[in-house]
């Protein structure tokens, strides 16, 4: 076990991890069904640790306005407008903010990841990531979990996890195991062009909006392609999702004035999973049960079997 000396943990979570050590007792965030859950895997807990990470998001890209100028329609709006989305890449996308939204998030399960390994933990579980206002400025990232551990198990290194006690048994017990926290975050931009405007005006009647369904769902896709990425990233088999998110703002159109432009954020947040054996309840076949329709038959099979 690490004496914390060369952790990178700030002194007082170092000062922490020293106390829970020294005292042979440990804190959780797990309920009763979950600490029975994860002890019936073999694992148990060792601590309560903590990540967390205060950002100042200034430069945010998307000061620009593609689709301003796609072509006119009346009263100076284009006609048909585009999307753009973060993970294009592109001058006019959200690019900087997403890169600061991924850094901050791992930042955090970074610093959590390294507490568990001061306290000798194999894994972290029942991962909450939030985000909230800062008092004097800024957004703060905060990881918290549950550092657990398997009596005489070597990992190369530990494993996050927002999977409930009772979902990572299954998941043990199947023969699969956490890997680390998958994110997948996009930012998609849509100019409200003219046919917007008339779809979205009174009289248009019962129809869709076909520039917000545009600005969703390309959003929504790049969030899953960026995902797809970090699993392949962490270099596991597949991810079980547990978070999937939308928040939709508009915001004054910075290349027409009194126009406006919708932004969407999307995000994904799962445990990526990798298999370590194939599970013996795979070649179980499973079982059948039989009703008799016929209840005079069920009665006599009672008779016959007696009280």
């Amino acid at each position: 076990m690490a004496d914390g000396s060369d952790s990178g943990l700030p002194p007082v979570a170092e000062a922490r991890m020293a106390e829970i050590r020294r005292s042979g007792t440990w804190g959780s965030s797990l309920s009763t069904s979950e600490f029975a859950a994860i002890r019936s895997t073999g694992f148990e807990p060792v601590g309560q640790v903590l990540g967390a990470a205060v950002y100042n998001v200034g430069y945010t890209g998307g000061f620009s306005c593609p689709g301003a100028w796609t072509g006119f329609g009346r009263y100076g709006a284009p006609a048909v407008g585009v999307t753009t989305v973060s993970g294009d890449g592109n001058f006019n996308s959200f690019g900087p903010m997403v890169a600061t939204l991924y850094e901050a998030r791992r930042a955090a399960i970074a610093r959590m990841s390294a507490e568990c390994v001061e306290l000798g933990g194999h894994g972290v579980v029942g991962v909450s990531l939030t985000i909230g206002a800062f008092p004097t400025g800024g957004l703060e990232f905060k990881a918290i979990g549950t550092a657990v551990r398997a009596p005489g198990a070597a990992l190369a290194r530990p494993f996050t996890s927002d999977l409930s006690g009772q979902d990572f048994a299954k998941l043990f017990l199947d023969g699969w195991m956490p890997v680390g926290l998958a994110l997948g975050i996009s930012v998609g931009a849509r100019h409200d062009d003219w046919l917007t405007i008339t779809q979205t005006r009174w009289g248009a009647g019962n129809a869709e909006v076909n520039g917000y369904t545009d600005v969703m769902t390309q959003t929504r896709h790049d969030a899953r392609e960026q995902l797809e990425r970090d699993v392949a990233r962490l270099g596991a088999d597949g991810v079980v999702v547990s978070t999937v998110t939308a928040r939709v703002r508009d915001r004054d159109c910075p290349a027409q004035e009194g126009r406006r432009d919708h932004i969407v954020e999307a995000t994904l947040i799962g445990t990526a999973i990798a298999r370590f054996h194939a599970s013996p309840r795979a070649a179980e076949r499973p079982s059948l049960a039989i009703l008799s329709l016929d209840p005079q038959r069920r009665q006599a099979a009672r008779v016959r079997l007696g009280p």
